[in-house]
Parts: structure tokens; C-alpha cells; sequence
């Protein structure tokens, strides 16, 4: 069956199909309130198709030498160069962020694939000549198997190519279970996937929700479960996942705290900050939401960011000079609006309120506008709680060791940032910050693709991140193989 742009179905043995009894969820455009296209929801036996057929491609694909895998991965790149406006496009029109945010996403997401076009490099063994006479030893890295990646919806494009490349370069068949709410990006990559010509069953669409999850989680078959959303459905899939002996990486939700000292350079430490409070909207994982101005930072910075997040351009993603987009859905809108009642009612004061805002043309869009809110105490849920839009904190405190320890007193650790022009406190800062992502002088401190997405605390749950090396672990496994080979056996006994 041909894939089209309205329906969107599964790619599974090298051909599209649509679940034979599943439900159909229809996509929305979040900033025009438009039905954009219909996703069919795979159901059990859809979804254990897709792993049989895997499997059974395992067994070819592992023979594959690694140097030809990656000729597959060399294609798909050159076809996401020559797509990227197309797909970007797309993101824009399901996921709701402005178009130069969706093209930056799939720029992170080829980086991951060139990385791992390194495969023959990066998954190099270690040997060992005579380590006893006559006798050698080798480790050797192999691929798991059937390997699946389970994606949110706030990059629809960037995070499955924090998977799919390292495990097919790897040697493992990789399924790949996107968010309900965005399917159609991961529809056109697939596209693109069509046109590589791997070998049927080493790449693989299932869309579904938590049934398909289910399945994927305790199939036997499935050797690794790569996932991110939020923290209280990432702890339950490494629950379950290494319940059912599955190594399971799964990253969680954030609240990452930004520290703005007295000698920071306010002009840019304003338009970075705003930059990660709301780009796409608030809704990364590496966005700014909370920050804590130290000293005589607080009057110069609180001034600046309230006039930014106040001048923001707000619309349709697609359109010209739009600086910010809608949230996801409406419920995401509710949840944000909630959020700004309950930090006036914890003793926050409203600075900037984006609550009741529209924008012409587009009255029914998912519209939250920037909101700050000042004075928040740190033990208030909104403090704590990881809200997912464009709602930014603030806090004032006079010490930058005061700073550090609220960043790590907080459940969270998945990015702290500094601005600062100090190189004492910016030592101090990386050194003592209970983060797994820092950043100095930078708003969204996200790892380049030969580095590991670190996460640390109830940001993230499993021992080996995404990207880099940690990727190439988590998708292989080591054998020592031990070996004697001595031609005068009767020199030896």
C-alpha cells in the first residue's frame, strides 16, 4: 500500500501497511486548529509483525560488514540534505514550532547520522597478543538483535536519529514507535528510508500508543528500549523494560535552572536565556524555566527578560518573523494557564502574563504567550514541577553557592546553565552543579552528536545516554574470546 500524506500507517517489511484492526487519531495543526492528516494505531498483533519481521532480518543484517551498513547511512544523509525544507515543513505544520526551529532539529538529527557513518572506528574491539604463552585475547563488539526507540512529541525528527542510525550501524534492526500527536514527520523520514534500500525488516514504523508500547516492552524478541517524554513514564518503562531483561535507556522530564551573576554580559545573557525559555515554545527538555539572579543581577536582568518575553513574536510557524509558535494541544495550554494561577496563589508575582492572548488570523491555535513570573519560592510545586511552556521563574538569591544549591536540591538533573564573565565561577559552577548537561555562557547546553545526551537524578533512567560512544555500547555487547593456537603442541605439554 503507498503511504500518503493524509493517512498516516505503518512501514513494516519494507512496505507500508495499516494496522489490520486498530483505532484511527486524527493529527492536528496546533497552530491553525486543523485536522491535518489521520493516524491508524497499531494493536498487538500489528506491532509483533513488526518484531518477527525484524528478527528474521537480523540474522542477514549482522552478516552485513559494517563498512557496508554504512553506505546505507552515506545515502540517507545526502536524502535528508536534499529534503530538509520539505520535512521541515512538516514538523512545523504537527509539532506547532517555527520553521527555522524545525530546520535546526533535523541539522542535530544528521549530525547523529554522520557520527555514525564512524561505525567501523566506533565499535572497534581491543586485543591483546600473548598474554600468556601462546595464548591471545580479543573483545569484540556484537549487535542485540531487535532494537526499538519509543519518541515524544517535541522533536519528531531530531530524537528517533538519536537512535535509528547507531543501531542500524551497529548491526541491530531498529523499530521505531513515534508519538501519536506528531507521526507525520516520522512518516516522511521512513519515506526517505524507502528510497536507501536496506534490506526489508532492518528498519521499521509502527505507530500506536500505550498498547503498542506494551508489547514492545515485553516482547522477548526485543532486545533494547530506547525512550524519552516525561519522567514519571520513563521510570515506568525502565521498570518494565528491564523487568522483561531489556536494556532500556530512558530519559525524563527537566527543570533546568539558569544562574545569572552580577558580571554576565546582560545584552546576551538576555537573548540566549530567552532564547531557551521559549524557543519551540517551552517544550525541550533542555529549555531555561527557572532563573536564580545573584546579587545586583537582579534588577538589570529581571528588566530585560520581561521586555523580551513581552515583545516576543508569537504565530504561525510558517510565517515570517515568527519568533515563538503554539504549545502542542490545548490541554498543554490549560496545563500552562494552571500553572500561572497557581504561582500567583504561592506568592509569585505575574510580570509578563501570556494568558487569554490570541493570534489573527489563527483565533483556534494552541496559543500560549510568554509568561514571567517573579519572586517564585523554591519550595513551591511550580519550582519543582516541570510545566512544558513557555512560563519562565524567577528566583533571587545573593550568593552563587546559594544558586548551586537550590539547583541541587531539585529531584531534576538534566541541564544547569551560567552566565557569568568569572572563570573562578565558572569552574566552581561545573565542578559542584549536580547536572548531567552543563552549560557556561550557553542557554541550551545540548551535546554535540559524538557526545553522550547526559541526564542525570529523575532525568534519566538506564546507565548509557544516547549518542556518541554511549550510544555504541547500549546497541552492542562484548564477547572475550580467549584462543591458543601453537603449531609444536608438545612444546607446550
Amino acid at each position: 500500500m503507498e503511504s500518503t500524506t493524509d493517512q498516516v500507517i505503518n512501514y513494516i517489511g519494507g512496505s507500508w501497511q495499516k494496522p489490520e484492526s486498530g483505532t484511527d487519531l486524527a493529527v492536528m495543526n496546533p497552530a491553525t486548529a486543523e485536522q491535518i492528516a489521520t493516524v491508524s494505531l497499531s494493536q498487538k498483533e500489528d506491532v509483533k509483525k513488526a518484531v518477527e519481521v525484524a528478527d528474521e532480518a537480523f540474522h542477514g543484517w549482522r552478516r552485513t560488514p559494517v563498512t557496508k551498513r554504512i553506505q546505507y547511512l552515506f545515502h540517507f544523509k545526502n536524502l535528508l540534505e536534499d529534503h530538509i525544507e520539505e520535512l521541515a515543513k512538516v514538523i512545523t505544520n504537527e509539532c506547532g514550532k517555527t520553521f527555522n526551529e524545525s530546520v535546526g532539529e533535523i541539522r542535530r538529527g544528521i549530525e547523529n547520522v554522520e557520527n555514525a557513518c564512524g561505525m567501523p572506528t566506533l565499535m572497534q574491539g581491543i586485543n591483546n597478543e600473548d598474554i600468556a604463552s601462546g595464548i591471545d585475547e580479543h573483545m569484540i563488539r556484537q549487535p542485540l538483535g531487535v532494537v526499538t526507540a519509543i519518541t515524544p512529541f517535541n522533536f519528531p525528527a531530531m530524537i528517533p536519529l538519536w537512535f535509528l542510525p547507531y543501531a542500524v550501524a551497529s548491526g541491530n534492526c531498529f523499530i521505531l514507535k513515534p508519538s501519536e500527536k506528531v507521526p507525520m514527520s516520522a512518516q516522511y523520514i521512513f519515506k526517505l528510508l524507502d528510497q536507501v534500500g536496506l534490506p526489508e525488516g532492518v528498519v521499521q514504523l509502527v505507530n500506536g500508543d500505550k498498547t503498542a508500547v506494551d508489547e514492545l516492552l515485553e516482547n522477548p524478541a526485543v532486545k533494547a528500549i530506547s525512550f524519552v517524554g516525561s519522567s514519571g513514564v520513563a521510570r515506568q518503562i525502565y521498570s518494565k523494560g528491564t523487568a522483561h531483561g531489556k536494556r532500556v535507556q530512558a530519559q525524563g522530564g527537566a527543570k533546568n535552572m539558569v544562574v545569572v551573576l552580577p558580571d554576565a554580559e546582560m545584552n546576551m545573557t538576555t537573548r540566549i536565556v530567552g532564547d531557551s525559555a521559549f524557543g519551540c515554545a517551552g517544550q525541550r527538555c533542555l529549555a531555561n524555566s527557572l532563573a536564580i539572579t545573584v546579587g545586583d543581577a537582579k534588577k538589570p536582568f529581571t528588566e530585560a527578560i520581561s521586555e523580551k518575553a513581552a515583545n516576543l513574536k508569537v504565530g504561525y510557524g510558517l510565517n515570517q518573523g515568527t519568533e515563538m509558535g503554539p504549545v502542542i494541544t490545548s490541554e498543554s495550554r490549560q496545563r500552562v494557564e494552571g500553572f500561572i494561577e497557581t504561582g500567583t496563589k504561592e506568592g509569585g508575582k505575574i510580570l509578563v502574563d501570556g494568558r487569554s492572548k490570541k493570534v489573527d488570523e489563527f483565533e483556534g491555535g494552541n496559543w500560549s504567550f510568554p509568561t514571567i513570573i517573579d519572586d517564585i519560592s523554591p519550595d513551591s510545586s511550580i519550582a519543582k514541577t516541570e510545566i512544558f511552556g513557555p512560563l519562565f521563574g524567577l528566583m533571587h538569591v545573593d550568593t552563587v553557592d546559594d544558586a548551586i544549591a537550590l539547583i541541587n536540591s531539585q529531584a531534576y538533573g538534566n541541564m544547569a546553565c551560567l552566565f557569568t564573565s568569572s572563570g573562578a565561577a565558572a569552574r566552581q559552577f561545573r565542578y559542584e552543579a549536580n547536572a548531567g548537561n552543563i552549560g557556561i555562557n550557553i542557554g541550551v547546553a545540548a551535546p554535540m552528536a559524538y557526545y553522550p545526551f547526559s541526564g542525570w537524578k529523575e532525568s534519566f533512567f538506564g546507565d548509557l545516554h544516547a549518542q556518541g560512544h554511549h550510544a555504541v555500547e547500549f546497541y552492542t555487547q562484548t564477547k572475550v574470546v580467549v584462543e591458543r593456537w601453537i603449531r609444536d603442541w608438545d612444546r607446550v605439554f
